[in-house]
């Protein structure tokens, strides 16, 4: 890991630098943001040049077995960037969450100052409302569902071959 972080440029040794958690309980929700949108770029930036560059040298070394090994570097830096990035989220939630707790206790306070009744417990999420009255798939399991699909999907076949014949 220490050769791969000396092979880094300086700038992007700093980022990567600036990822480490005790640096990141030092910073608050929106340098947390800033930081997490540039590593975010960064990491983007290493995928996509170790793709552009895996994929020039499957056609110079003939195949995408044979061209694996030879990206490795690329590949890493990408994965160096994806664990900062991982850090990074993992330290904006527990921050986000912890922010959205201290404005939820502070609307309840300021509720109950001006006199409005509090609701006991949580409130239940509109999503868990939606899950709780989602259908799953009720239709028949049986041999014939199969084959109904395919045959529906056949005649479409040969309704939109006809059009394009006419």
């Amino acid at each position: 890991m220490d050769a791969l972080l000396n092979s880094l440029t300086e700038t992007e040794l700093l980022l990567a630098r600036e990822t480490e958690p005790e640096r990141l309980t030092s910073l608050d929700e929106d340098a947390l943001v800033e930081l997490h949108t540039r590593v975010r770029r960064a990491r983007n930036k290493q995928v996509k040049l170790y793709r552009r560059q895996a994929a020039a040298r499957v056609e110079d070394i003939g195949g995408r077995g044979k061209a694996y090994p030879k990206n490795t570097r690329s590949r890493a830096k990408a994965e160096v960037f994806e664990e900062a990035l991982a850090r990074v989220s993992e330290r904006l939630a527990a921050v986000a969450r912890e922010s959205a707790a201290t404005l939820r206790a502070e609307r309840l306070a300021e509720a109950e100052r001006q006199g409005n009744p509090v609701p006991p417990g949580p409130p239940e999420a509109p999503a868990a409302r939606r899950r709780a009255s989602q259908r799953l798939d009720r239709t028949p399991d049986h041999a014939g569902i199969p084959k109904q699909r395919a045959s529906t999907r056949a005649s479409g076949a040969r309704r939109q071959a006809r059009r394009d014949n006419r």
